[in-house]
């Protein structure tokens, strides 16, 4: 089955992205292109490592996770404060 592709607009304000009509915080646009795709493929490492089956290696990829989004400014302080 072929995965359908997301809708994914961005708030008038840029600080949010609405994916199939659920808003979450956009990254933050002052980071550089190439730290960026570095801190994206980091999430994706860590997000695929969610997936291990073993509640700690489980529990240390979800702080992984929340610690590249916080380096991309979707958690933690708002990066347009």
């Amino acid at each position: 089955m072929a995965k359908r592709k997301k809708l994914i607009e961005k708030s008038d304000d840029g600080r949010y992205v609405l994916i199939d009509g659920c808003r979450w915080r956009a990254t933050d646009p002052r980071i550089p292109e190439e730290a960026r795709k570095h801190l994206v493929a980091e999430l994706m490492r860590a997000r695929r490592a969610m997936r291990a089956g073993d509640r700690e290696a489980e529990r240390d990829a979800r702080a992984r996770v929340h610690r590249t989004k916080v380096a991309l400014g979707e958690r933690g302080p708002k990066w347009w404060d």
